[in-house]
């Protein structure tokens, strides 16, 4: 019987001293739990990369559009002008002096709807692209934290804890989401919406000026 419970013992010692001897892929690739874990890591990683290439496409669309309203907006305003000017300079000529001044309102509240349209529509896609660099943010910090732990995995084999290691990836994504709720502060698109404002402003002087010299 002792002879019996030795040799068992001595045969345990020798397998776990071979399973530990065996490289972590294939202690993991013998283990259900480990192997399932590593698999939908290495799968959630890879959707996590897809969403990622997708975001990228659409905030790289989102500034297209804003480039393309900053042009409309100068466009407008300089033709808007320079027509104004042409018709201020004939009319002066033919007609009534003041009375291009006293109809000069028409062309500022077009300019001025014009003007806030822009504006709206700029901070709305501002908006967007914010909240569409944020969630870039937080896939590609996903994206590392999944990373650094099925490369823990990859390196301890058996002797990764699951437990351990899947709480302490809660835990930072948690303490991730904690932080992200702070007091929203003035940004840069908030100066870039305050300058097109102040160009709005400045236009309706300009065409007042123009009507009424």
């Amino acid at each position: 019987m002792a002879n019996t419970k030795s040799d068992e013992e001595s045969n345990v010692r020798s397998s776990i001293m071979e399973w530990k001897q065996l490289h972590p892929l294939h202690q993991i690739a013998e283990t259900p739990t480990h192997k399932l874990l590593l698999k939908q890591w290495l799968k959630e990683e890879e959707l996590i990369n897809g969403r990622i290439a997708l975001k990228e496409t659409q905030i790289d669309s989102i500034r297209k559009e804003i480039t393309t309203l900053y042009i409309f907006f100068f466009l407008f305003h300089s033709t808007t002008l320079m027509l104004l000017f042409n018709n201020s300079s004939f009319s002066s000529t033919t007609t009534i002096p003041n009375k291009g001044c006293r109809k000069s309102w028409v062309p500022s509240v077009c300019s001025l709807l014009f003007s806030l349209g822009f504006i709206w529509a700029l901070r709305y896609k501002s908006d967007v692209e914010g909240h569409m660099e944020k969630m870039l943010c937080r896939e590609k910090e996903d994206r590392g934290l999944l990373r650094k732990c099925s490369e823990e995995l990859k390196k301890k084999g058996l002797e990764f804890d699951l437990l351990k290691e899947v709480d302490a990836l809660r835990r930072a994504k948690s303490l991730r989401v904690e932080s992200s709720k702070e007091v929203r502060k003035w940004s840069s698109r908030d100066f870039v919406s305050l300058f097109f404002f102040s160009m709005a402003c400045l236009s309706l002087a300009v065409i007042r000026v123009i009507l009424c010299s």
